[in-house]
């Protein structure tokens, strides 16, 4: 079965300074091709400088897939929407789609602002190559789906950016395309529409539709996406499971993975009594990941060495989300660590319940320490060793549930849940 979107060897090249010929009329095309003629021949005109905002992309997405495209600005994402969606043509290589296109890619994309909604709805539609038949169809539908339905006859210039989205989103998704390209429009609806939008998306996919979606909304991807690529500086440079995808663009944003090793005890944090080894992000197989789905338990694995006999020291961790709040501390509180340790090797994993903490990047801090009567005392520890990143598959068996939209809070717990009527 051929592939929904095949993109080969994409690349785009802007000279700075340059309105995209895409956009130019015959006229246009013809004097700047005259003037560029006469500029050679008489060596005249500084050359402009260039930028590559895509370079060498390649990949397949099958029917069916939702596939997330993540980076930083700037690292082509939106240049690539508009190939595909035929707004400008690449300097290199080729993109086909097969079947019809719904795109949002700006506010109101496709929409004529002297139209009233209702016009826009069927200018849309017949654009896209619908019957009659369908349009009628659908039609209820869409205006529902947008909530504009009171200022159907009024023309869309007279919208706000927020009725103008919902009224475009709505068009683009009930048209039944069989490819749905979505850039980061939706940051512009609020919070009820974002879900229903989020809701919509992940219907089609369902039915077997192919859905392309440009988003800073991580978490979002994480969840909606089945796939991901990464975009730096216009080359693709991760592709694979979504959340693995995010959890690698945050996690490199950072400089931290799931494992630190010390290489020997002069480089490994510590002092003459204990050196901590390696640190390691660990699943229930005691594999080394950076990544876990919500409901699974996460396992915070310390390797140390003893090096004197006769003394005393505790595993401890303190974990930080994200926005570098403390989400809480931990260490073992068993009685065999207030007895001295004989010198030797030593591995202490702590186990972190799924459904606990919400979704998100998460980094540890561990430490080796000395129990005192007020203080913890510190005889090893590394400030941000590891990291992991925790997603929602959203299949309604976790603290979410249901609901699509985003929870906040460092954790998230699912608590068990009683409830009487007197």
């Amino acid at each position: 079965m051929a592939a929904a979107v095949t993109v080969e060897g994409i690349s785009k090249r802007y000279k700075i300074g340059q309105l995209d010929a895409a956009y130019d009329t015959l006229r246009d095309s013809i004097s700047a091709g005259t003037k560029r003629i006469v500029e050679r021949a008489e060596h005249k005109g500084p050359r402009r400088p260039e930028i590559w905002a895509l370079k060498e992309v390649s990949f397949d997405l099958e029917q069916g897939e939702v596939l997330g495209i993540i980076g930083r600005n700037g690292a082509g994402k939106s240049t690539l929407l508009k190939i595909l969606t035929r707004i400008t043509t690449p300097t290199e290589g080729r993109a086909e789609i097969r079947g019809r296109v719904g795109s949002l890619l700006e506010i109101g994309t496709g929409f004529h602002p002297e139209l009233t909604g209702r016009e826009n709805i069927s200018l849309n539609g017949s654009i896209l190559g619908m019957s009659r038949k369908e349009l009628k169809k659908k039609f209820d539908e869409i205006v529902e789906f947008s909530g504009v339905a009171k200022f159907l006859d009024t023309p869309v210039k007279r919208y706000s950016s927020g009725m103008y989205v919902r009224l475009a989103f709505s068009v683009a998704a009930y048209l039944e395309p069989e490819v749905l390209l979505v850039d980061e429009v939706l940051a512009v609806g609020d919070f009820e529409f974002q879900r229903r939008c989020l809701g919509r998306m992940h219907d089609l996919s369902s039915e077997g539709r192919t859905v392309v979606f440009v988003s800073h909304q991580l978490q979002v991807m994480a969840r909606l996406c089945d796939r991901a690529i990464l975009l730096d500086r216009g080359r693709l440079v991760r592709d694979g499971e979504a959340g693995a995808v995010v959890a690698h663009y945050l996690q490199t944003g950072e400089g931290i993975s799931g494992e630190r090793v010390w290489p020997d005890l002069e480089s490994a944090p510590g002092d003459w009594v204990v050196r901590m080894r390696s640190v390691r992000i660990v699943d229930e197989d005691g594999n080394t990941t950076d990544h876990f789905d919500v409901r699974r338990p996460v396992g915070i694995e310390l390797a140390f060495n003893v090096l004197a006999t006769g003394k005393q020291v505790v595993p401890k961790f303190k974990l930080v989300d994200q926005q570098g709040e403390t989400v809480f501390n931990a260490m073992d509180t068993d009685p065999r660590w207030h007895e001295p340790l004989e010198p030797g090797d030593y591995v202490s994993t702590a186990w972190i319940p799924g459904n606990l903490l919400n979704e998100g990047l998460f980094t540890v801090d561990p430490a080796l320490v000395v129990l005192g009567s007020e203080k913890l005392r510190a005889r090893a520890g590394a400030t941000t060793a590891v990291a992991f990143h925790i997603r929602d598959p959203g299949e309604g068996d976790s603290a979410r549930g249901t609901f699509t939209g985003h929870l906040t809070g460092s954790v998230r717990p699912l608590l068990e849940w009683t409830t009487e009527q007197p």
